[in-house]
């Protein structure tokens, strides 16, 4: 895989896992708590794991296929 499609799925997929762990948490801490806070760390950390992981796993198997 390229590093510049790695790069540009890296980038979408850890704005979009961002945004939804951002917006989940927030929610979490308004429903269980009352008072709604973000998690900033928490979502930075999953943003930068499934931005890594998925474009990995897709690498994978565009490797695997082209193998058979």
């Amino acid at each position: 895989m390229k590093i510049k499609s790695f790069l540009t799925e890296f980038i979408i997929i850890a704005t979009i896992v961002f945004a939804v762990s951002s917006v989940v948490g927030y929610l979490y801490d308004l429903i269980v708590h009352g008072a709604g806070s973000f998690d900033w760390v928490g979502s930075i950390r999953f943003a930068i794991i499934f931005g890594i992981i998925f474009p990995a796993i897709d690498a994978w198997d565009r490797y695997r296929k082209t193998r058979k």
